[in-house]
Order: C-alpha cells, then sequence, then structure tokens
C-alpha cells in the first residue's frame, strides 16, 4: 500500500509534496494510517485533533493517544475541544453534522493562522460508496452519485483510492496502534446502518462490488464534467451579468428542450431545487419570487433575474445635523456651497432653507410619490421606476433622502422640484455619493 500511495501522490496529488500539510486525526485507524503514510514520504505535515466530549473518558483518551503519538514522533499536533451540548441547544442539525461544521470551521482557522496549505483527511473507497448510497436514497442528481471528491478547495483526500479492508490488512502489517470509536457500530446512525447492514450484502452479493463502483464512479465523474463543461455554454448563451444580477432571457430559456432538466442543469448550482415553480415562474407577474437558501429568482418582465439573497433592508437611518461625510447606509458627502458646479445623477443641490431635520434616509414603500424635478405634479415612486425601467431587484437598493416625510431626492435618480435651488436661494446644499 505503501508503494501505491506513494505512486499515487506523486502522478495525481504531486502538489502535496511541498506543501504545509494539516493531517485531520481523531486517533481512529483511517486516520492513523494517514499519519504514518505521511510520515513515511516525509512530507510536511501537523495533526489536527478534535475532540467533541461525546463519549465521556474514550474522548479524552482518543486526545491522550493523538498527543503522545506527536510526542513520540516529534510531530506538532493542535488540538481543540467542543461542549457539543451547548451547541447542540442552539441549533436543529444533527450532531453529525454540527460537529462536521465546527472541525472544519476550525481547520480553516488554523490554516489561516498557522499558513497551512492543505487539510488531508482519511477519508477511503468505502467511506465514497456509504455517500453515494445514502445519496441516492435521498434521491440526487449525477452530482450527488460521484461521491466524495478527491480535492475540494484545500480539503484533500489522498486515500480514496483505497479500500477500507486494504487500510486495516496494512495497519495490521506494520502493527500500528489506532484507538476505536464505540460509537462507530451504533445503527442509530445512517451513515453506519449502511455501513454495517447494506454494504457488506452488497459485497456478498458481487464479490468485487466495491473494484466496480469505483469504476462505475469514475464513469459517472467523467460524464458529469460533459455535463458542466454543456452548462457553461448554456449559461454563457442564456445568462447576462448586470451589476452582480444575471439577466436570463424567458424566451430563449423556454426553447431548451427537455426544460425541467435544462432547469435543473442551470439553477441547481444556486440551491434551487423546486422544478416546477420555477417553471411556473417564467409564466408568472412581474415581482414574482423563489428563494434558495444562498439566492432569488425573480421574474422581471421578459427576462429571470438571479441574485444572492439578502434580507430586505427596512432600517431607516436619520441625521440631525449636516455632517462632512454619512457612511451609513450609504457613503455621501453633505457641504455647503456657494453655486451649483457639477450636474451629475450622484450629486444633488437644494435649497438648503427649505429642509426640515431630522433628515431620513429609507427604503421606498407601497404608495410613495414625489415631485419629480423638471415636472408639474407628483408622481408615484412605483410608476417612476416603470417609466425609468428600473427592474425589481434594483429597487430594492434605492434609498429616498426625506425631509418631514417629503421625498427630497430618489437617490441617485431624480431630485424633488419642491427642494430645488432657485434665484431667491441664500443657502445651497450639496449631496454627493461617495
Amino acid at each position: 500500500m505503501l508503494t501505491t500511495f506513494k505512486k499515487h501522490i506523486e502522478t495525481q496529488l504531486h502538489f502535496l509534496q511541498e506543501a504545509k500539510l494539516l493531517v485531520a486525526c481523531s486517533g481512529g485507524l483511517d486516520s492513523m494510517v494517514l499519519t504514518h503514510l505521511c510520515q513515511s514520504l516525509n512530507l510536511n505535515y501537523s495533526l489536527a485533533h478534535c475532540n467533541y466530549n461525546l463519549r465521556a473518558d474514550e474522548s479524552d483518551g482518543d486526545q491522550k493517544f493523538v498527543e503522545e503519538y506527536a510526542l513520540k514522533n516529534d510531530c506538532q499536533a493542535y488540538l481543540t475541544s467542543f461542549n457539543m451540548d451547548d451547541y447542540r441547544n442552539n441549533t436543529n442539525s444533527s450532531i453529525q453534522l454540527l460537529a462536521r461544521d465546527l472541525r472544519y470551521e476550525w481547520f480553516n482557522k488554523l490554516m489561516q493562522e498557522r499558513n497551512f496549505d492543505y487539510v488531508l483527511t482519511a477519508h477511503h473507497a468505502d467511506d465514497s460508496l456509504e455517500t453515494f448510497l445514502i445519496n441516492l436514497s435521498r434521491g440526487t442528481g449525477i452530482k450527488g452519485l460521484t461521491g466524495i471528491p478527491e480535492q475540494n478547495g484545500n480539503i484533500v483526500r489522498p486515500l480514496l483510492p483505497f479500500s477500507r479492508e486494504e487500510i486495516l490488512a496494512f495497519a495490521n502489517s506494520r502493527q500500528l496502534k489506532w484507538r476505536e470509536d464505540s460509537s462507530n457500530i451504533e445503527t442509530k446512525y445512517l451513515r453506519n446502518k449502511v455501513r454495517h447492514k447494506i454494504v457488506p450484502l452488497l459485497k456478498e452479493l458481487q464479490p468485487n462490488f466495491l473494484e466496480n463502483f469505483k469504476l462505475t464512479q469514475q464513469n459517472l465523474f467523467g460524464t458529469s464534467k460533459l455535463v458542466d463543461v454543456y452548462a457553461t455554454e448554456i449559461q454563457d448563451a442564456l445568462f447576462t451579468d448586470k451589476n452582480g444580477v444575471k439577466n436570463i432571457n424567458i424566451e430563449e430559456l423556454k426553447k431548451k428542450k427537455p426544460l425541467k432538466d435544462h432547469l435543473h442543469l442551470l439553477f441547481d448550482p444556486y440551491g434551487f431545487g423546486q422544478w416546477d415553480d420555477i417553471e411556473q415562474l417564467l409564466d408568472a407577474t412581474s415581482g414574482k419570487k423563489i428563494y434558495s437558501k444562498t439566492h432569488q429568482l425573480t421574474k422581471n418582465r421578459d427576462f429571470l433575474l438571479l441574485s444572492e439573497f439578502r434580507e430586505t433592508d427596512q432600517k431607516e437611518y436619520f441625521f440631525f445635523e449636516v455632517d462632512d461625510l454619512i457612511n451609513e447606509p450609504i457613503s455621501m458627502k453633505i457641504t455647503q456651497v456657494d453655486s451649483i458646479s457639477k450636474n451629475d445623477s450622484n450629486v444633488l443641490y437644494v435649497d438648503s432653507e427649505k429642509l426640515k431635520y431630522p433628515l431620513l434616509l429609507r427604503k421606498w414603500n407601497t404608495g410613495d410619490y414625489f415631485y419629480p424635478l423638471g415636472m408639474k405634479g407628483k408622481k408615484k415612486l412605483s410608476k417612476f421606476f416603470k417609466d425609468e425601467k428600473i427592474d425589481v431587484l434594483s429597487k430594492k437598493n434605492i434609498w429616498l433622502l426625506c425631509s418631514s416625510e417629503k421625498i427630497v431626492w430618489v437617490v441617485g435618480k431624480r431630485a424633488d422640484e419642491r427642494f430645488k435651488v432657485t434665484e431667491n436661494t441664500n443657502k445651497i446644499l450639496k449631496f454627493e455619493l461617495h
């Protein structure tokens, strides 16, 4: 196994040979074999051990084992401890997901503080098979069937080519020591049920099942790459980026057949899964939205607008006197000037004596109206936005400068006639966006 591992590093993961590595080490069989292999290849590595305090003395024993191993082998070990009961009371996540999030957050912190290049984890071929079966049972696309990736950013899994059986045999042949986690034999966890009940049966039905699975996984991975290339071509043709918002022509999108499969291809990477709802959104009225955890899709006339999801900011910001510079919620410089010297959509000149303090910065509300500069009479903001062809997402980012409930400026768009500078103005106030 050492020879095969060395060749795998040299041919597939050569970048690890000169890197500073952090090995996630629980003290169990897999992580101790990985640690031994890194030591045998003289890689530049340190150990990182998390104590979740879930198994009382057993958890402390794991930590002591890793500490003693590091001391004996002249290896740096980083240790951390989590009181999982405290974290568990503040989340709905399962204990396994919570532990995973905590350790990877800590790994990232260590990498930044200690300048590590990569984190190595001891996932192997059987882990990938278990992940495949779990995803298959829940319903998934091709991405979910490709198993655990060998590299995901700065996380690398160099043991993926090896089975649990190979790892155990290698550990016994080298008389390696490791700790047994008693929770691994409990079948109340889904992964353990798959590991102890389903996988052995599959291997019994087909002795070469794991090798056949690895071949199938390679084929799926190759197919996934081809799909990614096609998806990129479709996105390049349909998606137009405007100020960080992707505009998608609905009529062009509808031409893609089968439509629902293309919706999955294009929007699954952004966390969406409601394919019937997205299909209905194509013919919905403007303003209708669908959300994922990270993004939102908004219907705007003939386009879908894809943007990152942010809660609408409904805060109101008051200022009671003129400052040189306001930083919240937008950066704006306010000065008293003698004359109008610059005509720009980002600059507003007003008659200072017509303002009543405090001034207010807020978002627009249904029913808001103002008196557009250069026009007679009032106009609803909703009509103004429509005439200016301001889409529904951009409207949410527009601020209003108000004085005594009157709109002074649709910031960056249009001033109000009632506050304009005239020949009778004694004091001119200049507002300039930065």
